[in-house]
């Protein structure tokens, strides 16, 4: 068992801690953006107009990502259902529009297969080696595809710290919290022994519901977010978990 600190609020008989990926442990909000942007130019070139709905419905304003938006928050089939909603609207069947998203998507996946992968935050690698060190059980649970979460961990070596890299396919999204519950049964640890680090409402409220020992909320460079006041503790920085005993 191990003691967290995080500011002023202190976490006890802590066995493990999952972590979320994208906005958490990977500076992911360019490709994200330039995913999002691929998408609906694909689909708008197809289906004239949609375009920029699409961009509102994924949360992407300019430059910026909104952190509650779908593209954030969502698993890739939620995004592609909701980009097929907006074909649908154009007098398409939903059986069509499913297709016609699903193609997009594809394509989209396929032109950014070969680019460079959003890097870790600056500090991850270092509060993850330490976590391990102290005898905790460390997992990944994304909202992003197993295969790609799989591929996150090995291109940073994490496998050493790692030992569960779960996403979200076909089945059950966050905040869903058989997630979570299927999470720590994969870590061998009781979901009211495990934290929740996560930079999204979908991660706390997932949490929550499952009974974990705590929710952490992560944005990076402001722990005052106020999209995560449901969090026990809003963390700027990952360091800012601590260590007080083992």
């Amino acid at each position: 068992m191990v003691t967290i600190r995080c500011g002023e609020v202190i976490f006890p008989e802590i066995r493990g801690i999952i972590f979320d990926k994208d906005g958490t442990l990977e500076n992911s909000e360019e490709f994200l953006r330039n995913l999002a942007q691929k998408r609906s130019r694909l689909l708008d070139a197809q289906i004239p107009g949609v375009g920029e709905p699409l961009l509102m419905a994924f949360g992407v304003d300019g430059n910026k990502i909104d952190p509650t938006g779908l593209m954030a928050v969502g698993s890739r089939r939620e995004n592609e259902i909701a980009a097929a909603a907006y074909v649908a609207e154009t007098g398409r069947g939903w059986m069509e529009a499913l297709a016609i998203a699903s193609r997009a998507f594809t394509e989209a996946d396929q032109h950014f297969q070969n680019a460079a992968p959003s890097p870790l935050f600056i500090g991850s690698l270092e509060v993850l080696q330490l976590l391990s060190q102290a005898g905790l059980k460390l997992g990944i649970l994304s909202a992003d595809t197993t295969t790609k979460v799989q591929a996150f961990v090995q291109r940073y070596q994490l496998t050493d710290y790692i030992q569960l890299a779960m996403g979200v396919d076909r089945g059950p999204s966050k905040p869903d919290p058989i997630l979570f519950w299927q999470a720590c049964e994969k870590l061998g640890i009781e979901p009211g022994a495990t934290l929740m680090v996560g930079d999204a409402v979908s991660d706390i409220e997932m949490a929550r519901q499952a009974g974990a020992a705590g929710c952490i909320g992560i944005c990076w460079g402001n722990s005052k977010a106020t999209h995560l006041a449901m969090a026990d503790v809003t963390i700027g920085q990952l360091d800012e978990l601590e260590v007080l005993s083992c």
